[in-house]
């Protein structure tokens, strides 16, 4: 059990730094028209950028199924137990 949290830390590490990478390049294209992994890669169509525009897409969709898996598994809290009350038994 403990290897596999940390095995699907590292999964979200991973995740989060290539969205953050993702989500850069979506700002350059956004402010200044410039798709840096087009750029780089020979266009938006070849073969590489459009590995890394579904490696974008994975890691966003991995991360959505994260949170959304801790906000509805979470365990509901137990409620407190009521005080007890005297009885005024007179």
């Amino acid at each position: 059990m403990k290897n596999k949290k940390a095995i699907m830390k590292w999964v979200n590490v991973v995740a989060f730094g290539v969205l953050v990478v993702g989500g850069l390049n979506f700002l350059l294209m956004g402010l200044f028209g410039f798709d840096l992994f087009a750029t780089l890669f020979g266009g938006a169509d070849s073969v590489v950028s459009r590995i890394f525009y579904s490696l974008f897409g994975v890691a966003a969709v991995t991360l959505l199924c994260t949170i959304l898996w801790k906000a509805f598994m979470k365990q509901k809290p137990t409620p407190a137990p009521a005080p007890k009350t005297q009885s005024s038994v007179q």
